[in-house]
């Protein structure tokens, strides 16, 4: 039997190439026009994300890209290719390792082209979100579809949706954290996941799964295997029980708001004074749906919320870096994708 060539692409949301407003909105201008992103008609979604969304997030957005803009670019970008060449050391030169952005660069269509060029007949996707979300990983699998179904030969190919209660995945979030925290000495600790509207939860969930999008939502079944809000529970709930956390010992919050529509509760920012008023004085704040640090990691929660924290009169504030090129994460990535290749 003939063996096939595989090959692995992992997928990113994706960065401005500069922090420059110019290069922000051309960035802002890509991301909201994706309608998995702003779920309006296009007749609607084009004109407002152009002619008034981008155009006045770009000032704030790009003075938030400076501030944590790296020597070496952006760091989402940096950490994204260093994931991707220790993966690569991992599996070994057969299984060529390839990085896609699902905005900017460098794009999925360029980093399936390479994969192609390599001689690959078969590829792993692995979306680089560990919770799935329509807006997230359902738009970047509808970008690889969108790009292999113009190949006069379609590879075969095979998508990993999620990875949010992976054991390895929660080991490698927990050693993360252990690192960080132990000369710390938190006495809370935050869980930061990224937001959605409360629709496109709404839209993926069962009706006959009762969740009021207030508590923490039921457990992971066959009736909401696809739901954002309870795969995000179900992470934090997993690395609570690796780090050995009682229920008073943390929280779960949602973050990175945009416009005036009800996105998921609690948000991440409210809960600050509820904690202060509870007595905690040093706060420690992870962010699992993330990856690899970038805006909102870096700015929002590292600059932004730890000011707002101080402000309150909280005594400390450490937020736990993303797991990164961690060796813990790696080693999932390999365990994760390794199985079951063809070289």
């Amino acid at each position: 039997m003939h063996s096939s060539k595989t090959g692995v692409l992992l997928i990113n949301l994706g960065t401005p190439a500069q922090p420059t407003r110019l290069s922000v909105w051309r960035y802002l201008n890509e991301f909201l026009s994706d309608p998995r992103v702003v779920a309006l008609p296009a007749l609607i979604r084009l004109p407002l994300v152009w002619g008034v969304i981008a155009p006045l997030r770009a000032g704030r957005s790009s003075e938030a890209y400076q501030s944590i803009w790296g020597t070496s670019g952006s760091p989402l970008l940096t950490h994204s290719l260093m994931q991707k060449e220790r993966l690569q050391e991992s599996l070994g030169r057969e299984t060529p390792v390839a990085l896609g952005m699902r905005y900017g660069q460098p794009s999925i269509q360029a980093a399936l082209a390479w994969l192609l060029a390599q001689g690959v007949q078969h590829i792993k996707v692995l979306p680089l979100f560990p919770q799935y979300a329509s807006a997230a990983t359902g738009s970047a699998i509808e970008k690889v579809l969108q790009t292999l179904q113009k190949q006069n030969v379609i590879p075969s190919f095979e998508v990993i949706a999620d990875f949010y209660d992976h054991p390895l995945f929660i080991q490698a979030l927990a050693q993360t954290a252990a690192e960080a925290c132990a000369p710390f000495q938190a006495d809370f600790m935050l869980m930061s996941f990224h937001g959605l509207p409360e629709q496109h939860v709404r839209d993926a969930e069962s009706k006959s799964v009762p969740c009021d999008h207030k508590g923490a939502c039921p457990a992971i079944h066959t009736q909401n295997q696809f739901c954002y809000r309870a795969q995000c529970y179900a992470t934090a709930k997993a690395l609570a029980a690796q780090l050995g956390f009682t229920e008073n010992e943390y929280q779960i919050g949602f973050q990175s708001r945009l416009g005036k529509t009800p996105w998921i509760k609690p948000y991440t920012d409210a809960i600050l004074p509820q904690l202060k008023a509870q007595g905690v004085k040093r706060l420690a704040v992870i962010c699992p749906s993330f990856v690899a640090d970038c805006l909102e990691t870096l700015e929002e929660i590292g600059i932004r919320l730890k000011n707002e924290w101080l402000r309150l009169g909280g005594e400390a504030f450490l937020l736990v870096p993303s797991v990164n090129a961690h060796p813990a994460f790696i080693r999932f990535l390999a365990e994760r994708l390794g199985s079951g290749l063809l070289t």
